[in-house]
């Protein structure tokens, strides 16, 4: 039953006191003997809160409801925010004078509470602080199409066909794990925190709209129009707002009767995880937006509209048992493969050392939500038992592939090559957590230590802890100085900067799409501003940083701040743990990736060294290497890795078949870029390398398919910046391929007449303090400057860039350290035969990324 709080108290009025401290619900401040701490908002919340219902036990559902109200929080928000009130308090939670836990139900604020005189609401509103809460949500916003037509027609039985169909829909929501946020009308406005659930539940209502439809005459027929963006939103009472919410009802205008229409962020994010099909409609110009929206088509199967059903012949019926038993045989058959002498993936010799796998813990919580949270308990018990010299571990991504499946712990075993499995269970209820593992010999698959625990939030790295201790306590080794000191040390103290970092890292491991991929950052940099020595959440931001810059993903950050980004941030991890391989592996791979080859070289052998367990490390020393040419050698590290990792992540595979067709074993490399297909096609250009030298060009040329939808601009001069740091006869050997694959040496395709093109002294006269108007490939409007000096600076509806231009062998080279990872990208200029300064066209300036139409000016 619910808390009825002091209704007649208004916090916002004024201070009140909490048994010694004064608090200031407006300013965030709770003040005592002239000593000030600022809490933070949701903190706030809970404190005030608990003083209007000082003395009663207030249970964690009430709580999470009314402090987080209609946002989904993690089981942690509440414990973090009770943990942070204790520290301004300076109060004991086992001896509390301010804040009692009361197991299995909540909390009571036990410290008196007095309530100073209200002051004037004006001066409160003079104090009261302007703060806005955003968030990043899934917006579904759905209308009905020709509602007032169909009103005018029947407005009785549309309005009651609309309130069936509105039940409809707001059941689908829920089912999805969607919120509705308001109804206006013919219009509803919902809330998801993933886009697939977003757009799954969306084509289930199109669907099933569409099934109640049937029959009805075209003019009555009732159909919505639904828009989907992924944005920031602003959270204000009951309700969203923000640009978030604009982009999703402008959509919706786009979109189809019985249709949907999604935003390039809904898009990315995505990728292949349905099995659906999207239609591009282009850059929209729609109402109040200022920029153009790029918008997609989802293209809805037959299924629409499901066929009548008929009745199944008995003959019909035996015939489709038959095939289907069939299918399952030959299925069988496929799968275990009786005929073959051995498999690829053959039974691993044991290690010459106690060795052992971490099953994924399972979430026994009834919230989905919390997984991140057992994930995060498995890969911290895997991350501490590789530092353990004396072990062999199995890495993550390894362990898996066996999450929410039940195998037999000698099959586990066996297929990872280890002797001893650890298995165990996760369950979060009323402020507690509660923990059950298991270590078993899977030579015998005898239990030889269990152990259960029951510990408060931030007691969990105790927890974990004393998991390793029984671990190899049991397997009888002991630690060494430096591995006692290293396990002893928690990863951080501040419980919602850890959540932060596991929702980082679970998302780092799970995401298929470039943009999923590309928002980790934001989790990692929150984590850090709540505890700026969490070393793990710098490393984890080096890397993702390091990823922005290597694929030149300039719409999220410029290559400049994302390689300074990770250059920094493995930097002050070094600063914090001098000993620290995951920040010397980063900086290996900027380092190589500018041509430092050997110093590139020492900092990865130097990350090997300091944890031989890693099959992550291995995996970068072996890229390290295959970039300075040393393919032989990087091919063996990569081996290595994969004793680690034998179920390895399909970039795992790429880097290692992309080393393959570098040593001219190009059978095999296929057989591994194609593991890697369809999940990322990174690879692509690789693979359709070595089908060609294999003379497999339909395949080659099939296999460019991903690169183009990537980068539909792609060509050769492009894929030669990009992979500058390659050694020459390298880059030559892949470019070469890719040439015969049918990739076109400039963007588009494109080829105009070489005796337009203008030499040295013409490019000198184009650019002399000239300013460049026009348009792209595509029709979108640009200007570029040439202020003089050596200096250029460009402009267009997303980007402004300064940098620097020259002259060379009748080439126009431009460099923006902001693009391009920083490297100059030369290309021609040509006059257009038929062009003119009206239409800003009597100039073309073919780029490695794109070609522009211009007209020149002083």
């Amino acid at each position: 039953m619910a808390t009825k709080p002091n209704s007649e108290w208004n916090p916002q009025s004024g201070p009140f006191l909490v048994g010694a401290y004064e608090v200031d619900a407006i300013t965030l401040c709770i003040t005592k003997d002239g000593r000030s701490v600022k809490l933070e908002p949701r903190a706030m919340g809970l404190l005030v809160y608990l003083a209007r219902c000082s003395g009663t036990v207030i249970t964690r559902e009430e709580l999470e409801r009314e402090i987080w109200r209609d946002m989904v929080v993690g089981y942690d928000a509440l414990s973090n925010a009770v943990a942070k009130l204790r520290k301004a308090f300076n109060d004991d939670r086992k001896n509390p004078q301010f804040i009692e836990t009361v197991p299995k139900v909540g909390y009571r604020l036990i410290a008196k509470v007095d309530h100073e005189p209200a002051i004037n609401e004006d001066s409160a509103n003079e104090r009261r602080p302007q703060r806005k809460i955003r968030k990043l949500a899934a917006i579904l916003y759905a209308d009905v199409a020709e509602y007032s037509r169909l009103t005018e027609t029947d407005e009785e039985g549309t309005h009651d066909i609309l309130s069936d169909y509105l039940d409809t829909i707001t059941r689908a929501i829920e089912h999805h794990n969607g919120n509705v946020v308001h109804y206006a009308g013919d219009a509803v406005l919902a809330e998801f925190t993933t886009v697939v659930e977003a757009l799954s539940c969306s084509v289930e209502v199109q669907r099933d709209l569409a099934a109640l439809n049937a029959g009805q005459p075209a003019d009555a027929t009732v159909q919505f129009r639904m828009g989907i963006n992924l944005g920031d939103v602003i959270v204000d009472r009951d309700d969203i707002y923000g640009e978030g919410v604009n982009v999703a009802a402008r959509l919706e205008s786009l979109a189809d009767p019985g249709g949907i229409c999604i935003s390039e962020s809904v898009r990315g994010a995505i990728g292949k995880k349905l099995p659906l099909s999207f239609e591009f409609l282009g850059e929209q110009l729609v109402k109040n937006i200022a920029e153009p929206v790029r918008a997609y088509r989802v293209v809805l199967t037959p299924e629409t509209t499901p066929a009548k059903s008929k009745p199944i012949s008995r003959s019909l019926l035996l015939g489709a048992v038959a095939f289907a038993v069939l299918v399952i045989v030959v299925g069988n058959l496929l799968w275990f493969k009786p005929w073959r002498e051995g498999t690829v993936e053959k039974m691993l010799p044991l290690p010459d050392k106690p060795s052992i796998a971490v099953l994924p813990f399972t979430n026994m919580t009834d919230d989905p939500a919390q997984e991140h949270f057992a994930d995060g308990m498995t890969d911290d018990l895997i991350t501490d038992l590789s530092k353990i010299s004396g072990l062999f571990v199995i890495a993550r991504h390894s362990v898996f592939t066996y999450k929410d499946k039940s195998i037999p712990t000698r099959q586990v075993a066996e297929d990872l090559g280890v002797r001893y499995v650890l298995a165990g269970s996760i369950r979060q209820t009323a402020g507690q957590i509660r923990i059950n593992a298991q270590l078993i010999d899977a030579t015998t698959d005898g239990q030889l230590w269990a152990e259960r625990y029951s510990a408060d939030p931030e007691d969990i790295f105790d927890v974990q802890g004393q998991v390793i201790k029984s671990i190899v306590s049991v397997l009888g080794f002991e630690l060494t100085d430096a591995e006692q000191k290293q396990l002893a040390r928690a990863p951080t103290a501040n419980l919602e900067a850890y959540d932060y970092y596991l929702r980082a890292e679970r998302r780092r491991v799970t995401s298929t799409s470039d943009l999923e991929v590309n928002e980790i950052p934001e989790f990692y940099l929150r984590a850090l501003e709540l505890d700026p020595r969490f070393i793990a959440a710098r490393t984890g931001l080096a890397r993702a940083a390091l990823r922005i810059w290597q694929v030149d993903n300039a719409q999220v950050m410029p290559p400049t701040a994302a390689r300074k980004l990770a250059y920094e941030s493995a930097s002050q991890a070094l600063l914090l743990d001098p000993e620290n391989p995951d920040a010397y592996a980063v900086l290996a791979l900027l380092q190589a990736t500018e041509g430092e080859y050997e110093v590139a070289e020492e900092s990865a052998r130097k990350a090997v060294a300091l944890n031989t367990n890693q099959a992550s490390t291995y995996v970068d020393l072996a890229v390290v290497l295959g970039i300075a040419g040393k393919h032989s050698e990087a091919l063996t590290t990569m081996e290595t890795a994969f004793r680690f990792d034998p179920k390895p992540t399909p970039d795992v595979h790429g880097e290692y078949g992309r080393l393959l067709f570098f040593d001219g074993q190009y059978q095999r490399a296929v057989k591994q870029l194609v593991k890697s297909r369809n999940i990322s096609n990174r690879y692509d250009t690789a693979l359709a390398a070595a089908y060609v030298e294999l003379d497999r060009i339909p395949e080659a040329k099939a296999a460019l398919v991903g690169p183009f939808e990537w980068r539909p601009f792609a060509n050769l001069a492009y894929f030669r910046i990009l992979w500058a740091h390659y050694q020459e006869t390298d880059l030559n050997h892949i470019t070469r391929a890719l040439a015969k694959a049918g990739v076109p040496e400039w963007p588009y395709r494109y080829q105009p007449a070489v005796e337009t093109r203008l030499d040295t002294a013409g490019l000198k006269a184009l650019t002399a303090g000239r300013t460049w108007t026009g348009h792209d490939y595509g029709g979108a409007s640009f200007a570029q400057q040439f202020i003089g000096d050596g200096r250029v600076a460009f402009r267009d509806h997303v980007s402004l860039l300064s940098g620097t231009a020259r002259l060379r062998d009748n080439l126009l080279c431009i460099r923006y350290p902001a693009a391009m990872l920083g490297r100059e990208d030369c290309g021609h200029v040509y006059r257009q035969a038929g062009g003119s300064p009206q239409e800003q066209n009597e100039y073309v300036h073919v780029t490695i990324g794109e070609v522009y139409f211009f007209s020149a000016s002083p």
